[in-house]
């Protein structure tokens, strides 16, 4: 069986890729999954999608994404809601360090034209007043950053696909791939395609993937956790975020509080159980923060996979090293704010179109110099 291109994964990224080729017209798309569409990171991750980052990269790749999101649900004509509200990031600053990298953060977001600013502890507290005054010394805000439902996005983006002809097999496990002469077979549990292009879009096993072509993909999967309360009313509009004190908690459209934190020294690997050494930890850490809500009941916690990069910036771009493999993986965490801005620069390597935006720093091959480049720090 003949596929001309095949993507492995189906989570948002993978949806995203096969709908941005398939609306250029690209035909013969196949996207493999061994679960369901959103079972790996997409669908346990935080929801957030924000522009206020630290390296140049990222800032425009999750500008540009959220310039799709705000236009999401009519340009993939969905019929549901995706549920986007743009309500804010609010990033604390605990320590004077972190103040000035706030600083020089919001002058980068500025020159690239994100709506940015930096706020004293009286500004922040007005935007959300059940803040601990104690807890910061100062505070970014986006507004035009915000909330978007992982489930909705990547269905909106898997129908989409479909509807210009995409074709996914979830429950099909990769099992092998080998290339000869151009062409790369892909052997799964279920059976054996071969397609003229490969695109590792499997998160948390990207490596995996690529391993299996002999392309070692410097990234590695890490757990992080998750919690969400009881619902209550609205009181929380902007996204809550400490970089220092290791949190980030918002209110989602159905009134509950979801919070995620990351812990301390975890192996690498694709453990995702919950814990309740995170629990306690999260338990002390909001109430810090955001005392208030610490009073809520808790209803579950779970946990996901962050594919972790060596700078915590995605790679995006064709192996150097094997013509028509492609990899979008390494987003640390932000594969799911980083999406749109994913999809399109694939399709438009593939296309051999103009790129829409610079991708040397996305490339791997940045890791092969022996000169320093930018590390995203603006990660929980």
């Amino acid at each position: 069986m003949k596929n001309k291109i095949i993507i492995v994964g189906s989570g948002v990224t993978g949806a995203s890729i096969a709908y941005n080729l398939a609306v250029k017209g690209v035909k013969d798309i196949l996207v493999l999954d061994k679960s369901y569409l959103t079972a790996g990171a997409t669908g346990r991750c935080g929801a957030g999608v924000r522009q206020q980052w630290a390296t140049k990269a990222n800032c425009i790749m999750a500008k540009h994404s959220i310039e799709f999101f705000e236009h999401a649900k009519e340009t993939l004509h969905y019929e549901g809601d995706i549920e986007f509200k743009q309500e804010g990031y609010l990033i604390l600053a605990t320590t004077l360090e972190e103040d000035k990298q706030f600083a020089k953060n919001v002058a980068l977001q500025n020159a690239l034209g994100i709506p940015s600013k930096k706020l004293t502890p009286e500004e922040a507290l007005k935007i959300v007043p059940h803040l601990n005054p104690k807890s910061f010394i100062s505070a970014t805000y986006c507004q035009t950053d915000g909330h978007l439902n992982p489930f909705k996005m990547t269905d909106a983006y898997y129908q989409a696909a479909k509807k210009l002809g995409a074709t996914f097999h979830f429950f099909e496990t990769v099992k092998g791939i080998q290339h000869h002469q151009g062409i790369y077979t892909v052997t799964t549990d279920k059976n054996t395609y071969q397609a003229d292009i490969v695109i590792d879009a499997a998160g948390g096993y990207s490596r995996e993937i690529g391993l299996m072509v002999g392309l070692d993909i410097p990234v590695y999967s890490e757990k992080h956790e998750i919690l969400v309360t009881e619902p209550i009313a609205k009181m929380q509009g902007p996204m809550v975020m400490s970089f220092t004190k290791n949190l980030y908690c918002q209110q989602v459209p159905h009134g509950s509080f979801l919070m995620g934190r990351t812990t301390p020294n975890q192996p690498q690997g694709h453990d995702i159980e919950a814990s309740h050494e995170f629990l306690d930890a999260m338990a002390k850490t909001i109430d810090d923060i955001l005392p208030k809500i610490g009073e809520l009941r808790v209803i579950r916690q779970w946990a996901g996979s962050y594919n972790m990069s060596p700078d915590k910036q995605p790679i995006i771009c064709e192996s150097p090293d094997l013509k028509g493999f492609y990899m979008a993986c390494g987003f640390s965490g932000h594969g799911f704010m980083f999406a749109p801005m994913t999809g399109v620069l694939i399709s438009e390597m593939i296309m051999n179109e103009p790129l829409s935006l610079e991708t040397e720093m996305l490339h791997i091959n940045r890791f092969n110099h022996q000169t320093t480049h930018e590390v995203e720090k603006s990660v929980v």
